[in-house]
């Protein structure tokens, strides 16, 4: 369990449902609880009259949540502080400073609150007696401020059981006949993150759509059309207070929150919800909506500076009276960098008159009392870096490159302003990726971890797209942002399997299955996103690369499915939204993929099973549309809409307008291959025999039979070699082999249009071999028709035997490669304290490591060679020049351009080598290799590759740190056999 749980109350309060919290939520009753309901009765609520509106609204779901838990809902009343308030063992609840009774409680009773006082959103809740007249005792909760009320009645809630999600994903709450809480109450003090807020981006075709249908009479906003009014928005911002996010970037590509409902910003600020607008929106006014409603002019403010600046003028007007973050500078219209030809000048010129316009419409003095904040997007981190000057109140928020890689952190010299420094982690090119959940938690756990570490930490915001695809992992960076102190990398996988006993109440076992179902299938989409896959992407011939993803999708799907079949009837719909579909839509696009590969790679082969995958990829195209519809007509179309974004057939960064099947190959059914009827096709190679093709040899004619490879010590232990029909005529086939050593399974078969083809695996003993090469020769023999007609096909095995010393412990090489994950590590030496730490479950295969702590050696970095290193210990027996490459996460260069990111490597006491791995680039772009289909962010890795003279023999390969925040996930040393494949060669066998 995730909970923190005090030993004297865990067995009261083991089934409390809550994400890093520490609990104070009981079922069953004990001298140390207090009653919230029991026997039908539920403790009243009473709060001050003179208390906050957001607060009172709050406290109306907090009764119903009471009641949604057992049934019973507790009275509310609102009295003065001159009212005598009494009633039995209530529940009281204020804001310090603001309720007249919460003030009067602390003074007459002397509760200390100075945990909580002038604390930011932090909140306190004990048993108290004697706290009115009239009152005995009383369940006292108190917030510092208006939210931190707001949140400890939600912090209750989800303890109670009832979701965040309960109306957004369906969340069911499990009934409880009685609900108490301990005496001693739950507190919490100011977050970890001051602002944390969410960013409703690229919302069209699904969330639009959707709150069209749902909030609208199909008319939307007068000016706009947008669907996203009061009614939307509510359901959004009390969801948002739930997981205790504060802030919002309103939908803003063809909507504009202050124009299209004259309630909503009232409304926010009613709820607690800080406002802000998104990084190319300054001054509350929505780009490019706004400006082309009521501009006057180009938005350009070197040749329209005072229309704009009007503007400007009438947006700050329409904003004053709410809680606000503002966004100041300015970008070009429709999120395009600025004109003219000196930006940094223009954009201080800006930014002083956006100054003026704060002073004079809010009229203060010090406008560094006023929250306000400029991201360094793009081409803005360019100009920063070049010199921009940006006054010390204003927040600087740093953003990612839109794939989860945070570009730049605060330096230290930046740590001291008091506008502080925050992160904007969003989604774009070089291919928008909205569909579905692709991002894993261990990764933004990993570059926001490094955010808290440099106090990035006074606005965080997620774009979340439509939401709904993110729910879990939106949770989980609102939830990080809160309280960071409860995560670290030995309890990430906990927050996951807590979520599943919170949201599906499972046992304990089928969270922690829940917990692996999310993690690989945010690890598989994150290998490369769904919207990037092709039929080549994962290696069709090597390392049965391509087959193995196809199994790891089938014992996912029936994993997932397992854990569906079992739940009640009232938990389905939810877990279908957050598991089932995204599990079942991701492995239906998978095997899409890959099908469409293999059924092209077979008609090259002249195979007859050309057409079979051909009909499974037709099958899997029009099941991905089946899918969508069984989400839109769940619960009577509740979602309807909301799976609409097309994720098939890209053709540039952005989305298809509609879904496009890959391209697929047929051969003609009833003619025969010109070879015969049997077709061999050696695992390895894209080439069949008998007969010509490409890829047979280099002459690509007359070649001669194929020859396979296998040694001793490779990690996968067999060789296959597929037989397959050429055409509609039916045959047997049988396999002779002329070496004892060699065992073909199976040896013959039948192969016929509905049986198209069989795999016969080769097997060696190799204990009958001596060390060295030896040789078997395999003849195919097909007999088909009537009279019989006999074809043979020969193949030839090569058998490397290979013996490493008894003595010798580690890894060994095998298939011309040696590889391992970079957590397996012989030994982990430390220097001044760092070490290099697991970050389980990140990355493509099985997880990272990175130097630990991060801000250890006083945030100095290592000369190369004497960092903490770790060592792995290998045995290759072909010597040479051998390339030696770390599989890095694709993180940026957060330390600055004078600390890139780098590591250093050695092999046994030779020369150590540094690698920088992350390129150059111009201030506020990204380098070269960054970018395209098949630039390093797409492939979610940086090949760091350096070459070592290297003899037969054992050794040892070192890894140093020269620099915090680098992520090694896997190292591959090429000895001469490395094969094309996207996840790399699989990990060698390791002798212990």
């Amino acid at each position: 369990m995730l909970l923190v749980i005090s030993v004297a109350l865990s067995l009261l309060v083991s089934t409390a449902n809550a994400l890093g919290q520490d609990t104070c939520v009981a079922f069953q009753s004990s001298p140390s609880t207090f009653t919230v309901a029991s026997n039908g009765k539920a403790a009243p609520l009473i709060l001050s009259s003179d208390e906050w509106p957001g607060v009172q609204r709050a406290a109306q779901d907090f009764a119903a949540d009471i009641e949604r838990v057992t049934g019973i809902k507790p009275a509310i009343s609102n009295v003065s502080s001159s009212t005598p308030a009494r009633s039995s063992l209530p529940i009281i609840i204020g804001t310090l400073g603001k309720s007249s009774l919460i003030d009067q409680i602390v003074n007459s009773t002397k509760l200390d609150v100075s945990s909580i006082e002038n604390q930011w959103e932090a909140f306190t809740t004990q048993v108290v007696a004697n706290p009115l007249p009239g009152i005995d005792k009383a369940y006292v909760i108190i917030g510092a401020d208006k939210r931190g009320t707001i949140f400890a009645m939600y912090d209750h809630s989800e303890q109670f059981g009832v979701s965040p999600w309960y109306w957004w994903a369906d969340v069911p709450t499990t009934q409880h006949s009685a609900l108490f809480v301990t005496s001693s109450g739950c507190s919490h003090g100011a977050p970890s993150v001051k602002y944390r807020a969410i960013f409703l981006n690229d919302e069209q075709p699904a969330l639009q759509n959707w709150a069209a249908e749902k909030f609208t009479n199909g008319t939307g906003a007068p000016l706009t059309g947008s669907p996203f009014n009061h009614l939307f928005y509510t359901k959004l911002f009390e969801l948002m207070l739930r997981f205790k996010a504060n802030h919002l970037w309103p939908a803003q590509w063809s909507s504009a929150f202050g124009v299209d409902d004259s309630e909503n910003q009232f409304i926010a600020d009613m709820y607690g919800i800080v406002m802000g607008s998104s990084h190319e929106e300054p001054m509350m006014r929505s780009i490019p909506v706004e400006w082309n409603l009521f501009g006057i002019g180009p938005w350009d403010y070197g040749v329209n500076a005072e229309n704009i600046h009007n503007f400007w003028v009438n947006g700050t007007i329409r904003s004053k009276s709410f809680e606000n973050v503002w966004t100041i500078g300015m970008r070009g219209n429709g999120d395009e960098p600025i004109t003219g030809t000196a930006p940094l000048t223009l954009l201080e010129n800006i930014t002083a008159d956006q100054k003026q316009i704060l002073m004079d419409v809010l009229n203060v003095s010090d406008v560094s009392t006023i929250p306000q904040v400029w991201a360094l997007y793009k081409e803005v981190e360019g100009y920063y870096d070049e010199g921009l000057m940006v006054e010390d109140y204003v927040t600087l928020l740093w953003t990612d490159d839109n794939w989860g890689n945070v570009r730049r952190y605060p330096l230290i010299s930046e740590r001291n302003r008091t506008g502080g420094a925050g992160v904007y982690y969003h989604v774009g090119d070089p291919r928008d990726y909205k569909w579905i959940a692709s991002s894993q938690i261990s990764k933004i756990y990993e570059q926001m971890s490094i955010a808290i570490d440099r106090e990035a930490t006074r606005i965080w915001v997620l774009n979340v797209g439509d939401l709904k695809p993110s729910e879990r992992e939106t949770e989980f960076f609102i939830t990080y942002a809160w309280n960071s102190t409860r995560w670290t990398p030995d309890n990430l996988d906990t927050f996951v399997s807590s979520w599943a006993q919170r949201e599906f109440d499972v046992s304990d076992s089928d969270a922690i299955m829940v917990a692996d179902i999310v993690a690989n299938l945010t690890r598989f989409n994150a290998r490369r996103k769904p919207e990037l896959l092709n039929s080549t992407t994962y290696s069709l011939i090597n390392y049965r690369e391509s087959d193995n993803v196809q199994a790891a999708w089938t014992v996912l799907q029936d994993a997932s499915t397992a854990i569906y079949n079992k739940l009640p009837d009232a938990t389905k719909p939810a877990f279908f939204q957050l598991v089932q579909h995204p599990v079942l839509a991701s492995a239906n696009l998978g095997n899409l993929m890959i099908s469409a590969g293999q059924n092209n790679l077979r008609a090259t082969q002249a195979r007859i099973s050309t057409n079979a995958l051909a009909d499974q990829v037709e099958t899997l195209f029009e099941h991905d549309f089946d899918l969508e519809t069984e989400y839109h007509t769940l619960l009577d179309g509740k979602w309807d809409h909301m799976m609409d974004q097309t994720h098939l057939g890209y053709q540039y960064w952005q989305q298809p307008m509609s879904n496009s099947m890959p391209l697929i190959s047929r051969v003609q059914k009833n003619k025969q291959a010109l070879p015969g009827v049997m077709r061999i096709s050696p695992e390895g190679s894209l080439a069949a025999w008998p007969g010509d093709n490409q890829f047979q040899c280099a002459q690509m004619f007359s070649c001669p039979p194929p020859t396979l490879f296998i040694d001793q010590f490779n990690p996968i232990p067999n060789i296959f070699i597929d037989v397959g029909a050429g055409g509609p005529a039916p045959f047997t086939f049988s396999t002779a082999v002329n070496a004892t050593w060699l065992t073909l399974s199976p040896s013959h078969g039948s192969i016929s249009p509905t049986n198209t083809e069989q795999r016969v695996f080769a097997s060696v003993d190799w204990s009958q071999l001596d060390e060295g090469l030896s040789e078997a020769a395999i003849n195919f023999t097909a007999v088909s028709g009537n009279p019989p007609t006999t074809l043979l096909v020969p193949a030839f095995i090569v058998a490397n035997k290979t013996t490493v010393p008894s003595s010798f412990k580690g890894f060994v090489e095998g298939g011309g490669a040696i590889a391992f994950e970079a957590e397996h590590a012989t030994r982990n030496n430390s220097v001044a304290g760092m070490f290099w730490r697991v970050l389980p479950g990140l990355g493509k295969t099985l997880s990272g490591v990175t130097p630990w702590p991060r801000l250890g050696n006083n945030e100095n970095n290592f000369t190369a060679g004497t960092g903490p290193s770790l060592e792995y210990d290998f045995y290759n027996f072909h010597g040479g020049n051998l390339k030696v490459t770390a599989l890095v996460s694709p993180s940026g260069n957060g330390f600055g351009m004078d600390r890139p990111l780098g590591f250093a490597m050695q092999v046994d006491e030779g020369a150590v080598q540094s690698n920088y791995f992350f390129p150059a680039a111009a201030p506020g772009l990204e380098p070269a290799a960054w970018d395209g289909n098949e630039g390093f962010v797409a492939n979610s890795i940086i090949s760091a590759a350096n070459t070592f003279s290297v003899a037969p023999g054992a050794h040892t390969l070192k890894l140093f740190m020269i620099e915090p925040a680098v992520v090694v996930q896997k190292i591959v040393i090429n000895t001469g056999g490395v094969k094309p494949s996207y996840l790399g060669p699989p990990e060698s066998v390791l002798i212990q």
